[in-house]
């Protein structure tokens, strides 16, 4: 199974959506699974449009993250312009395929987002954006892990 998703920034915002499943929450970048004859970076622009409704073109790839469970997924930096992103929907859900909910996007900086959330966006190449690798660098030595 693919994923593709998009980073979109303003500054130093990212714009995420927000997910929720069986009791649990999460942000996540725009994105969800390629289909049959597409390609990773239309399937990208496709979730972009469906769960955040503004069209985007995209800058160059960010990441390809091949799990040794033959999950991967397409990370790709895009452009929306000056574009007001709204909370769209998830095909999937209205179809009655999956139990899971698209509930938000929001516009948040680093500091806004689950530390969870947050690693996973290393993950997709995050740090490979200047804005980004300079706040994460003034960040500091302090450990941040949670508690357990």
């Amino acid at each position: 199974m693919a994923r593709a998703q998009c980073i979109v920034h303003r500054g130093n915002k990212l714009l995420m959506a927000k997910h929720h499943l069986n009791g649990k929450t999460w942000w996540c970048l725009p994105g969800g699974g390629v289909e049959a004859g597409e390609t990773p970076a239309e399937a990208a622009l496709r979730e972009l449009e469906e769960e955040c409704c503004v069209r985007g073109q995209i800058i160059c790839k960010t990441n390809h993250l091949m799990a040794p469970t033959e999950y991967e997924t397409h990370t790709f930096l895009v452009d929306i312009g000056d574009q007001t992103p709204m909370l769209g929907h998830d095909p999937e859900v209205a179809l009655g395929q999956q139990a899971l909910a698209l509930c938000d996007v929001q516009w948040l900086r680093l500091t806004e987002i689950p530390e969870r959330d947050r690693a996973l966006l290393w993950a997709a190449g995050l740090l490979g954006i200047a804005t980004f690798l300079t706040e994460v660098l003034d960040w500091g030595n302090s450990i941040s892990y949670p508690k357990i």
